[in-house]
């Protein structure tokens, strides 16, 4: 066995002779890292000896109505696009703590009623997998445990065994002996995870892994395994928060669109199928700077609190904060409430947060970050019944959003009386089919001007 040194990008896997400080293949800088590999001279006859592979019509190649285990969890159901695809390889990824393990080991419950299951672990032994089954309530006849880190040894157990599902805990523990480098190398976690790829094709058994994210956030080798796998899912959420969000960053096989929420409890994850109560729950009244702006997340629209702080600043160049909405956006918002409002923010400290940890990444969420700046800025409370959402151009105007009947059905549901909407979204709709209070604004001046009528109403 011949052995040589090379340099790989963990960003995108480029291979380097020698280490570069930013990588020629994505840009990225300081991402090279040393790696064995083995380059023992094959054979050269391999195009020779190749056994020809059978080809299909894509016609004669048939699906059946088994195709989607159900995972028992809908919330899981629904990132996954209905269900889980026989011999997709799903990667799941996320911050140390986060629930990971506790979400795979739970679905175990309702898969163990009808399908035998393999979990396997190379961070734990079966022993604390047990104990750790037994806090979360996870029993079943047909759960199996495999404690190892040797990829070769685990292929040749499902081989033997056929589980009709296999679990990974996780990706970076795993080796192949005839590679020199260690476990968690780019070079391992790509060969592990291209083993496991074609065991899960060739045998059509659905493989979940379990994947590390590294100091920037991104899952540990992600452009080498991510364009392996069939299906990436993201665990999301704030360490002092209960709630987390499950995202699909890739899905062959579905929307990349939809989300999942849980609430972390002592019993492990449940499910949260009502978001928008979370979200919305403990909103103070009567306070300036807060409004409620609905987004999509895929098919269903979920609605968020927007709290705006605009204050006197105590530095010659003010503060523009925002968490979890874009700080360009919010850039130009202001200067569009500046230009287009007649307000002004120039030497004020302006700080915006979306309650719970949410991110609002839709153009609809512009109107009522601007209607919460506005409240602030006049310290006017906004009526805790309306709810706000439309796009925000820079002439000031008021531009239409898709899915508004799905936003408007949404509020109505949970509870508010007005929502303030882009008037060129309304064509077409019968408000009188909501039983809500629709107001259509064309500019943001119309929207600030329906705030005042409805403050002085109420005094």
């Amino acid at each position: 066995m011949k052995l040589k040194t090379v340099y790989i990008c963990s960003e995108c896997g480029y291979q380097s002779p020698k280490w570069n400080g930013k990588c020629p293949s994505c840009g990225e800088w300081n991402t090279f890292a040393e790696d064995v590999i083995d380059v023992s001279a094959k054979t050269t006859k391999t195009t020779q000896s190749a056994r020809a592979m059978p080809v299909k019509k894509l016609s004669d190649v048939g699906t059946d109505e088994e195709i989607r285990y159900s995972t028992g969890c809908g919330e899981l159901n629904r990132v996954l696009g209905g269900g889980l695809v026989k011999g997709s390889l799903v990667l799941l990824g996320g911050e140390p703590g986060i629930g990971k393990s506790t979400l795979l080991l739970q679905i175990c419950t309702y898969f163990g009623k009808e399908h035998s299951i393999l979990y396997v672990s190379g961070e734990e032994s079966a022993r604390q997998v047990k104990l750790r089954a037994d806090r979360l309530g996870v029993s079943g006849d047909k759960l199996f445990l495999l404690s190892s880190t040797d990829t070769l040894s685990i292929c040749s157990s499902i081989r033997e065994t056929q589980p009709d599902i296999v679990i990974i805990d996780s990706i970076q523990t795993m080796n192949i002996r005839d590679i020199a480098s260690s476990s968690g190398s780019i070079t391992q976690v790509r060969e592990c995870s291209n083993m496991f790829m074609h065991l899960a094709k060739e045998l059509e058994i659905p493989i979940f892994i379990v994947g590390h994210v590294n100091k920037d956030g991104a899952i540990a080798g992600p452009k080498v395994m991510e364009h392996i796998v069939d299906t990436v899912l993201f665990f999301e959420g704030e360490r002092n928060q209960s709630y987390r969000l499950l995202r699909a960053v890739k899905n062959r096989f579905g929307s990349t669109n939809e989300i999942g929420v849980f609430d972390m409890t002592d019993k492990g994850l449940a499910e949260v199928p009502n978001p928008s109560a979370l979200f919305l729950s403990g909103r103070p009244v009567g306070v300036s700077g807060c409004a409620v702006g609905c987004v999509m997340e895929g098919s269903r629209p979920i609605l968020a609190e927007i709290q705006a702080l605009v204050t006197k600043s105590g530095y010659s160049a003010p503060r523009r904060t925002a968490q979890g909405f874009d700080f360009s956006r919010l850039a130009i918002i202001l200067a569009v409430l500046e230009k287009r409002g007649g307000l002004f923010y120039g030497t004020l400290d302006v700080y915006v947060n979306v309650v719970g940890g949410f991110r609002l990444d839709e153009p609809a969420a512009d109107l009522p970050v601007a209607l919460a700046l506005y409240s602030s800025l006049t310290d006017m409370p906004i009526n805790e019944k309306i709810a706000a959402f439309g796009e925000l151009g820079l002439g000031g105007e008021v531009r239409s959003i898709s899915n508004i009947s799905q936003r408007i059905n949404e509020a109505a549901r949970l509870g508010f009386s007005v929502c303030i909407v882009p008037k060129t979204s309304l064509r077409g709709l019968d408000p009188r089919e909501y039983g809500i209070g629709i107001i259509g604004v064309s500019n943001i001046r119309q929207a600030f001007e329906y705030l005042k009528k409805t403050a002085n109403s109420e005094k």
